[in-house]
């Protein structure tokens, strides 16, 4: 397999690698994070061994979810580290799709008086 040069005017042939920046990060860190998620993956699966049901339930599944990816967006996927510019790029279309979900829930439920208004209940049979 070849490796790609890059003509230095101290050295006629350098590797392209060592013209690139390379970011290391400490293992602590990511050990930290490991752990983190598996703490928070416990908590998840905790709120179902405790049998909690209703809106309490789906709030904490979802925000430990939130908590999980972001986890690994920012530390794995090295997003805490990126450009302002990428980090909008990426995270603001999914935020975007949230808000319009909200819109079309509060939208629905106009839709759903205004049927009922109109046309009255089903029928029972």
């Amino acid at each position: 397999m070849a490796q790609a040069t890059v003509e230095s005017p101290t050295h006629p042939i350098v590797p392209a690698a060592a013209h690139a920046e390379h970011q290391q990060h400490p293992i602590k860190l990511y050990l930290l994070v490991w752990g983190l998620l598996f703490v928070l993956s416990i908590c998840s699966y905790l709120v179902d061994y405790f049998g909690l049901q209703g809106y309490l339930r789906w709030s904490l599944i979802v925000i430990f979810m939130l908590l999980k990816a972001g986890l690994i967006v920012a530390v794995f996927m090295h997003m805490a580290w990126e450009r302002l510019a990428l980090i909008y790029a990426i995270l603001l279309p999914p935020l975007l799709v949230l808000v319009f979900v909200g819109l079309m829930v509060s939208e629905s439920d106009y839709t759903l008086v205004t049927r009922l208004a109109f046309f009255g209940p089903a029928p029972v049979n």
